[in-house]
């Protein structure tokens, strides 16, 4: 029998940088196609040789279209692959939009750093860019969820609903063989059970090796009335004067926070004010949520039914053109502006909180999870400034965080999950975490279910019984 060997070569360690290496049957597999994000070592780790060589690789599977599961595809592209990228159809159509944009802000960064002087390359490179994000697309191979592939004929793989985002899915992988059959289940970034738009993780069951996320590992999320508390803030804020800035993933929590402050709206709980969603990539990704409304929860979908457009606040603004967006810093107050990236990171939100963190009167949400290294993180903590476009911005803008938003399970959540399971995997590894969550999360499983629990570096082999 062929020896299966899997081999962690992204977020093994860290959250980002999902790449997932199974050898079997003759077959070179990557489940996820990640960027590294978050701290300068580990965003260097892109520009790192490929560790496997990209002719070797037979096909790609993606568990959703995050960047941190999907951004290294251009850059595989550019170097000779040429194989099937599988997906749900959702994860294709946002993947069409956050790759293509993602290059373009990798071609922008770097014209900013050569402008500014202060890359220590001369001159700065993107790490891909616009062109190498669309030839990379023609890859993507559609699939429904539960419809098998077939990578080779003793192979089968299918996607199960499993929140988090729009077009997420667990991916399950079976090896038929000559006495009995094998099931590895890799989670992607498991959702909560209870979502805002989106339907609750599916169940797997009679898996042998299980590859578990990790990254609220270690934390509860806290219960509290989301609406309530979001309303709470939004009204404070207008009461304080300034304006309202929220860094927000454009796929996933725009979307969610766009469809909580049309119900708030309509209850009455905060007024009506002008919301701008001045992210090109969130706005793409509204139009993609609007043409899979079959893909979100039963309540989003009665609400369809009824005729409600589920984003559409009473005074929504789309800003389109960096002019648009340039005229926002014209708006002192009653606004909110939405914008990416979630964890300020890149993006038009640098250039909104460059413009509303020096003053006081102004707030900044944060909605979502802030990895280490990040600005988002550095607001989190409390800094007193920021580095942004070669200077220190001063941070005096209120700042506060919304719980509840996050698309990741908390560890409850995920041992629930677990739970469902219909026996013990022989083996579970965990990845997508920091090393905190991931010591957290094993401790939990192997106090609750006794389960073999493996915490992988990255780089790390092991041989499977598939």
């Amino acid at each position: 029998m062929a020896t299966t060997r899997i081999t962690f070569l992204g977020a093994a360690g860290t959250v980002t940088g999902s790449r997932t290496l199974l050898e079997t049957q003759g077959k070179k597999l990557l489940v996820d196609c990640g960027l590294f994000q978050g701290r300068k070592e580990d965003r260097l780790k892109n520009w790192d040789p490929f560790p496997v060589p990209v002719d070797a690789i037979d096909g790609i599977f993606l568990t959703h279209a995050h960047i941190d599961h999907t951004g290294f595809l251009p850059r595989l592209k550019r170097q000779g692959y040429e194989g099937p990228v599988w997906c749900t159809a959702p994860t294709a159509d946002l993947a069409r939009i956050l790759l293509p944009d993602t290059g373009h802000l990798q071609e922008e960064e770097a014209r900013w750093a050569n402008k500014r002087g202060y890359s220590k390359h001369r001159p700065a490179q993107p790490l891909f860019d616009q062109r190498d994000a669309e030839a990379v697309l023609p890859l993507l191979k559609p699939v429904p969820y539960g419809a098998h592939v077939r990578p080779t004929p003793h192979l089968r793989a299918k996607y199960r609903d499993v929140g988090h985002i729009l077009g997420a899915g667990f991916l399950d992988i079976k090896a038929d063989r000559v006495k009995d059959t094998r099931k590895i289940c890799f989670s992607g970034d498991l959702g909560r059970p209870r979502d805002t738009i989106l339907r609750p993780p599916s169940q797997p069951y009679n898996v042998d090796y299980l590859i578990l996320e990790s990254t609220y590992g270690e934390r509860l999320h806290e219960a509290h009335d989301l609406c309530g508390t979001l309303a709470a803030a939004i009204n404070a804020a207008v009461k304080r004067g300034g304006v309202i800035v929220v860094p927000a993933f454009a796929v996933g929590r725009a979307q969610s926070l766009l469809f909580l402050i049309r119900e708030m709206e309509a209850e009455g709980t905060i007024p009506e004010l002008d919301v701008y969603l001045d992210s090109p990539m969130a706005q793409s990704a509204l139009r993609t949520h609007r043409a899979h409304t079959a893909d979100l929860n039963l309540e989003a979908r009665k609400l369809t039914l009824r005729g409600t457009d589920l984003f559409k606040t009473k005074h929504l603004h789309l800003t389109e053109s960096r002019n648009e967006s340039i005229a926002i810093n014209k708006v002192k107050e009653r606004a909110i502006i939405i914008s990416a990236s979630g964890m300020a990171t890149g993006g038009r939100i640098l250039h909104h909180l460059s413009e509303r963190l020096p003053h006081a009167e102004n707030t900044v949400l944060l909605i979502g999870y802030q990895a280490q290294g990040t600005r988002g993180r550095a607001l989190l903590e409390g800094k007193e400034s920021l580095r942004m476009f070669g200077g220190d911005v001063p941070v005096r803008a209120r700042v506060e965080r919304i719980e509840g938003f996050s698309g990741h399970a908390d560890y409850e959540e995920i041992m629930a999950w677990l739970l469902g399971f219909n026996r013990a995997p022989e083996r579970v590894f965990l990845v997508h975490g920091e090393p905190a969550a991931r010591e957290a999360l094993a401790g939990h499983i192997r106090k609750q279910f006794d389960w073999d629990v493996t915490i992988p570096n990255e780089g790390d082999s092991f041989i499977l019984d598939f």
